[in-house]
């Protein structure tokens, strides 16, 4: 059991629950992971950490209202009730600073679509963390299908100051809107990284994820260090109940993070049925 210590809204329809513990110590988890966040008498969803391992304050979920669940768990206040279940799924494979091992030294692209930040958040926390310490550059590429869709604007601009390259890219622009327009895709030619020696996160609408990684691979990245986040509907969150399978996969345990090459990205061509 959880309560909602703070709602923060980041959009018109999407919002961030803070959560802390009922009773014991704050979950531990890795960027990446997913929790089953249940409303009860309403039902349970999936829902990616959106918070970073660093951070000491409550339990963060970034959730859009797109159905009952979520709807719900959108609606919720300051002192609600939530369950929590896991962590679950795979992660995003990032070596936290002061670990006691070699820190990433390759550039790393990261890649979201619109929500998909959510997932990546943490991560991009770490890597930033990384880069300050002397990690390799971090190359973070956003895109949105207009200016108020773009959620953590005030975490882009931080990352910016502490030296990630931040591009930001929307389908429809606005009158006041003075940033890229076009596919996210559009932006990885004049991103500057060094596609011999990269590293790719991809979260996002999987078209999108299809063409980026599609691209990184026709600019010499490797298929292998390219991985993608994966979402079907998970419902037990334990690989047993099968609602979340993809081709031989079930992403709930397998995923939802998987590298790109070889069977994804032939099943990446496989829409969801």
């Amino acid at each position: 059991m959880h309560r909602v210590v703070e709602r923060i809204r980041e959009t018109g329809d999407v919002v961030t629950l803070c959560l802390e513990p009922v009773s014991g110590a704050r979950l531990d988890f890795l960027p990446g992971q997913f929790n089953m966040l249940s409303v009860f008498g309403v039902g349970e969803v999936a829902i990616s950490v959106s918070g970073a391992p660093r951070d000491a304050g409550p339990l963060r979920h970034t959730v859009r209202d797109v159905g009952a669940v979520t709807h719900a768990l959108s609606e919720s206040a300051a002192g609600d009730l939530i369950g929590v279940r896991g962590p679950f799924g795979s992660d995003w494979q990032i070596t936290p600073v002061n670990a006691g091992v070699a820190m990433e030294t390759r550039d790393v692209v990261v890649v979201a679509g619109g929500i998909g930040l959510a997932p990546l958040r943490g991560a991009v926390h770490e890597l930033v963390a990384a880069q300050r310490e002397g990690g390799g550059r971090v190359f973070l590429l956003v895109g949105a299908r207009e200016p108020s869709q773009i959620v953590f604007n005030d975490d882009l601009e931080a990352w910016a100051r502490d030296g990630a390259k931040v591009m930001v890219s929307v389908d429809r622009a606005t009158t006041k809107w003075q940033g890229r327009v076009g596919l996210v895709t559009t932006l990885l030619g004049d991103a500057g990284f060094d596609p011999s020696n990269v590293r790719a996160m991809l979260c996002g609408p999987e078209i999108m994820m299809r063409f980026t990684a599609r691209a990184l691979v026709d600019m010499g990245v490797d298929p292998e260090a390219i991985l993608v986040s994966l979402e079907r509907n998970m419902q037990c969150g334990l690989g047993w109940c099968g609602h979340c399978q993809f081709g031989p996969l079930l992403l709930c345990r397998d995923g939802p993070i998987v590298a790109y090459a070889g069977l994804v990205s032939r099943l990446l061509s496989e829409r969801e049925r």
